[in-house]
């Protein structure tokens, strides 16, 4: 009974993607553009909403501010091409089971649902396991040519994996060494990023400079910028750079609404 129970419960969670399946075509569907804008749009709110909750400290709230405003600036102007064919509904329906006896056996062949989760000294070290590898990481780095090629790459990788686990003074160092060895005005957008989010922004001030001398007109240099210039105190410096920046953009430019919003909200 156990099993034709879960049987059951597959199939009603699949029973939406028969219905999505079956559904006829949409007659045009959603560019990527549109619909990474509204993504960005909801996670800006949301973060709004935890702050003015109480639940994130304002730091953190300008770190994942930056970080949505930094991916939404990046995203590329290019539609998604033309959906390809539908499956037929034979298919769809002859999908639907497969999919619930294939989990149902995955499930039975792997599954451990009485399994409890890592306790707290597993996951300490899994942490200490990392580190050990970052360690050996920075002591091969250490013995190569600071300006070959194998270097950067290294310290790319070395800059991301301390970023992700929030160690920005890490990811500066390793991000400053590899632009070292090659710049890129990327990479100084990065390390500019991380800069400001450490409230360095003289630091991040001469990447960006440095970057625009370079790509004068990319949009998420000139973006940070003026963000620099808002950040140093300098309000009116950072409303002629995204003004600049405005003026340049095409009108349907997916973050045009958002530097807009920056510009309201300088004093």
């Amino acid at each position: 009974m156990t099993w034709l129970a879960l049987a059951l419960l597959a199939a009603a969670a699949l029973a939406p993607l028969a219905l999505a399946l079956l559904r006829p075509p949409r007659r045009a569907p959603r560019g990527r553009r549109e619909a990474d804008l509204a993504l960005y749009r909801a996670q800006l709110a949301e973060l709004d909403r935890e702050r003015e909750a109480g639940r994130l400290d304002a730091a953190a709230h300008r770190a994942a501010v930056l970080e949505v405003q930094r991916r939404l600036i990046g995203t590329p102007d290019e539609e998604t091409a033309a959906p390809g064919r539908r499956p037929s509904s034979a298919l769809a329906l002859a999908l639907v089971p497969a999919i619930a006896a294939l989990s149902l056996g995955l499930y039975l062949w792997r599954g451990a649902p009485g399994l409890p989760s890592a306790p707290h000294v597993e996951r300490a070290e899994a942490a200490r396991r990392e580190e050990a590898l970052l360690a050996e990481l920075r002591a091969r780095l250490a013995r190569l040519d600071p300006a070959s090629e194998t270097a950067r790459q290294g310290y790319l990788l070395l800059g991301n994996a301390e970023r992700a686990r929030g160690n920005l003074a890490g990811a500066a160092e390793a991000w400053t060494r590899a632009l070292g060895a090659r710049f890129d005005p990327g990479l100084a957008g990065d390390l500019a990023e991380v800069e400001l989010e450490r409230g360095e922004t003289e630091a991040a001030t001469r990447w960006i400079t440095r970057g625009l001398a370079e790509a004068p007109r990319d949009p998420r240099l000139r973006f940070l910028a003026g963000l620099a210039e808002a950040r140093a105190g300098r309000p009116e410096t950072a409303r002629a750079a995204w003004r600049a920046l405005l003026a340049d953009a095409p009108p349907d430019a997916p973050w045009r609404t958002l530097v807009e919003r920056r510009l309201n909200e300088l004093p």
